[in-house]
């Protein structure tokens, strides 16, 4: 963002300080250098003005967020932070510039005969208006594993958040503290008995884990269930491209907690830089809930009394601002299925001053967000226009599918076709352009190399006289396309598509594959389908072949393959969530296409189609208790 480029969040491996003399404690400043910042910039900021503080702030490569950042408080003195630099505890500190104080610091129980074990290092931090609401902790390292077990026993933890992969751009960040399955015990020495930690369930989502851990201690008859929240779509470098995935995980990790989960604890690795920026993002959702404003340098200045570096780069500090402005723009959309007409209704009333109806409202929120047009230089280059149907609709550079480089051929890793993510997986859609008559080749390589087995065509190969898809298929027999061979197997008509098998082989001779291609009729030439019966029943049929053929990206295409493309992966991935959690979100599902392809659903009328098939769904059965 600007000059915020990635920075590493873990600073200097930690080595041996010697025990610092016994001093009086200094008072302790409230920011380093006695600067203070401007008035303008310390003010809390109330939400409606947060947009247009946004984006003075952003200006001029961030100048005003960086200077605001640079008058957060640097590291205290040693003096507060006796426990840190004690030396008994010096092998039990991940880095050597990350410093949990004497004021915030979690303590344990000291073992009998076993030097240091009464500390770790994690620090209390606040929440908005709730105190000790968190800890803020480093990731276990291997010799600290059964002290972070410790303190989620002692202080009676019942929800962990972490926010790091265990291993990032080949460097570990975390020492894994789990067992993958069943159940591991966790000695912390002396007599204190052990831990044990039993799996009990991870449900993998896109973007998170949960799990479910029970927790035991020897010789006592309590078990406490923990609930192990782990976020694992942070990159490797710098920060998600767009703040709905964190905003997102905020949600399921609070929506599955009470005030009497707590302390929830958080670690990334240092415990400083994402564990502050999830845990600020937090207490300012609450604090705009109850005063309508936000204090992010107040509430991050408060932190670092307790803990060294807590938002740990300015990038991460302006990530903690964009998150809360895409809160408030775009709000909480989401339904539960019982009360879908009553949220139908709403979106089709109109405002009496403008006219506009809820659904245009909706529809023109995700038509602002700006197409990504630097993201886009594949699909630009000269020797790939060409093979662009509409130009349009380019794949973004950070998702689009890559074919294998044919040698001494410019351009041979490119095709128009983009990685979507499901439900609750990861790319489990190709959404790609009708090929054209050069491209058919590359569409069956890519087919081929990324093992899809389904194929679902929304269009005809022609409509309202314009060519909209080549024919990619042989009508009977087989037909060669450059190194592959298509031979059609099977054809059965249906009410609304036609199935139809091919057997696709590599070269001559070579492995075949079978693949289905679901060609879906239903869709007519102008507008959207009266109904979306067979929207839902083609939607069913694909998930059903998917079970047997593995699972492999579903390969959708219509013409451009955004508009009915888009309406495709919106409806299936929007009906599984109401399938799994009885809730519907079309609104940031479609957001979350935009963010993968531009122009996905592309018409108010396919976005209004998406919410029709969550309610014909819903009114198929008797009772909407009984869907699932």
């Amino acid at each position: 963002m600007g000059a915020i480029g990635p920075m590493d969040e873990e600073a200097v491996e930690v080595k041996k300080s010697p025990a610092p003399k016994p001093k009086p404690k200094p008072k302790r400043p409230s920011r380093s250098g006695g600067a203070s910042p401007s008035l303008a910039l310390r003010q809390p900021i109330p939400i409606n003005r947060l947009e247009r503080e946004f984006t003075r702030r952003h200006a001029n490569d961030d100048q005003l967020f960086v200077e605001e950042y640079s008058y957060l408080p640097k590291p205290f003195g040693r003096d507060h932070a006796e426990a840190y630099y004690n030396e008994e505890n010096a092998s039990r500190n991940k880095f050597r510039n990350i410093i949990a104080y004497d004021r915030g610091l979690v303590k344990l129980t000291p073992i009998e005969g076993v030097p240091g074990s009464g500390y770790i290092h994690a620090s209390y931090m606040d929440g908005y208006q709730e105190q000790g609401k968190f800890i803020a902790a480093q990731g276990p390292m291997e010799n600290t594993i059964a002290d972070f077990w410790r303190m989620i026993w002692e202080t009676g933890s019942t929800a962990i958040v972490m926010v790091t992969n265990l291993e990032e751009n080949g460097k570990k960040k975390c020492s894994k503290y789990w067992p993958d399955s069943g159940e591991k015990t966790y000695n912390p020495g002396g007599g204190y008995g052990t831990l044990t930690v039993k799996l009990e369930q991870a449900v993998p989502m896109v973007d998170h884990v949960t799990r479910v851990f029970l927790l035991s201690k020897a010789r006592e008859r309590r078990v406490r269930k923990v609930t192990h929240f782990h976020f694992i779509g942070w990159p490797d470098f710098g920060l998600p491209k767009s703040p709905m995935g964190l905003l997102k995980f905020r949600k399921t990790v609070m929506s599955s907690l009470t005030s009497n989960d707590r302390p929830i604890v958080v670690h990334c690795s240092a415990g400083v830089g994402r564990t502050g920026t999830f845990i600020t993002v937090d207490a300012m959702l609450d604090m705009i809930k109850e005063e309508g404003k936000v204090d992010v340098f107040g509430f991050v200045e408060k932190m670092r009394q307790n803990r060294s570096f807590m938002v740990q780069t300015e990038a991460q500090y302006v990530f903690i601002f964009k998150a809360l402005l895409e809160d408030y723009l775009y709000g909480d959309t989401e339904s539960e299925v019982a009360n879908i007409h009553r949220y139908m209704q709403k979106l089709k009333m109109e405002d009496p001053q403008t006219g506009v109806s809820g659904l245009e409202t909706e529809f023109g929120k995700l038509t602002r967000i700006p197409i990504d047009k630097a993201n886009m230089r594949s699909g630009n280059l000269p020797e790939n226009l060409s093979k662009n149907r509409v130009l349009q609709v380019l794949p973004y550079d950070t998702t689009r599918v890559f074919l294998q480089q044919k040698p001494g051929v410019k351009g041979s890793d490119y095709i128009n076709a983009s990685f979507i993510d499901g439900y609750n997986m990861k790319d489990a859609y190709i959404a790609t352009q009708g090929p054209l008559d050069r491209t058919v080749e590359d569409f069956w390589r890519m087919v081929w190399e990324w093992n899809s087995c389904s194929v679902v065509m929304l269009t005809e190969i022609k409509e309202k006289s314009q060519n909209k898809c080549a024919m990619y298929w042989p009508e009977d027999g087989s037909q060669s396309f450059g190194d592959f061979t298509v031979s059609l197997q099977d054809q059965t008509d249906y009410p609304d598509y036609t199935l139809r098998t091919f057997h696709l082989t590599k070269g001559k001779g070579g492995t075949t594959r079978t693949v289905q291609q679901f060609h879906f009729h239903g869709w007519p030439e102008v507008g959207i389908p009266d109904n979306a019966a067979g929207m839902i029943d083609l939607i069913g049929q694909v998930q059903k072949q998917q079970q047997h053929s593995g699972n492999g990206p579903i390969t959708v295409h219509c013409s451009a393959g955004a508009g009915r493309t888009g309406a495709f992966c919106a409806i299936s991935t929007v009906l599984e969530r109401v399938k799994a959690e009885g809730v519907c979100d079309v609104f940031q599902v479609v957001k979350a296409l935009r963010l993968q392809r531009p122009h996905m659903v592309q018409t108010l009328d396919q976005y209004q189609f998406c919410y029709q098939a969550v309610v014909e769904y819903l009114d198929s059965f008797d009772h909407y208790a009984n869907f699932r």
